[in-house]
């Protein structure tokens, strides 16, 4: 008999970790030393704050780049980082030293400071998870329950589980494979959760358990 399917919650602390750039060398100083979990603030922050507007979901380093530092180049080829693609933090920010290295090694470079009060602040972000009353043994249970659900348990069962916990794949994926329904599971795993918001995500996910059970 298939596992239930528990739906969890979450309620973040977020934290100043006391860490500053000014420029570019520090920007990347810090990338390599700030926790994980500052990686995934500084890439997931729009993401959670603005859930019901039309995600444009640069992150907070190529913005600061690029409206502090005025560097425009470099703060597109930051923002044109595809997160989706990353399953683990610890690629993402291997992918961030990258690009920022390229930049300081090439001849043309100058570490261009940013105005005094613009300085970007590394912030991390304390999770809490806890467990819902809301539990589903079928794809009609799930439906009925992802309708109503908190948009904190859609983010977390969407994003967190699968980059910041490293599970691999997000947890409604992860269920439907386990009772039988590998087409819901795909198709859902194949969504981009960055390019709409999540009452949009809520909105496809439910519509998507509806198809395979009505064909």
């Amino acid at each position: 008999m298939a596992t239930p399917f528990q739906f969890y919650s979450r309620l973040n602390l977020v934290e100043l970790l006391g860490i500053r750039a000014r420029n570019i060398r520090e920007l990347l100083e810090g990338i390599k030393v700030v926790p994980g979990s500052s990686i995934y603030y500084h890439t997931h922050r729009f993401l959670q704050q603005h859930h019901f507007l039309s995600p444009e979901p640069p992150n907070d380093f190529s913005f600061w780049i690029t409206n502090s530092l005025g560097l425009d180049a470099l703060g597109e080829r930051m923002a044109s980082i595809d997160t989706v693609k990353f399953r683990k933090i610890r690629d993402l920010r291997e992918k961030f030293i990258e690009i920022l290295e390229d930049c300081i090694n090439k001849e043309n470079f100058k570490n261009t400071e940013c105005h005094e009060g613009e300085e970007f602040h590394f912030m991390s972000c304390r999770t809490f998870i806890f467990k819902t009353p809301f539990i589903a043994r079928n794809p009609e249970e799930f439906i009925k329950i992802v309708e109503k659900i908190s948009i904190n348990s859609i983010y977390y069962h969407i994003f967190e589980s699968r980059l910041r916990l490293e599970k691999g794949e997000n947890d409604f994926s992860n269920w439907f494979e386990s009772i039988g329904m590998k087409d819901v599971a795909e198709e859902i795993s194949r969504f981009d959760p960055y390019t709409i918001t999540l009452e949009g995500l809520r909105r496809k996910i439910i519509e998507t358990v509806k198809k395979y059970m009505n064909g």
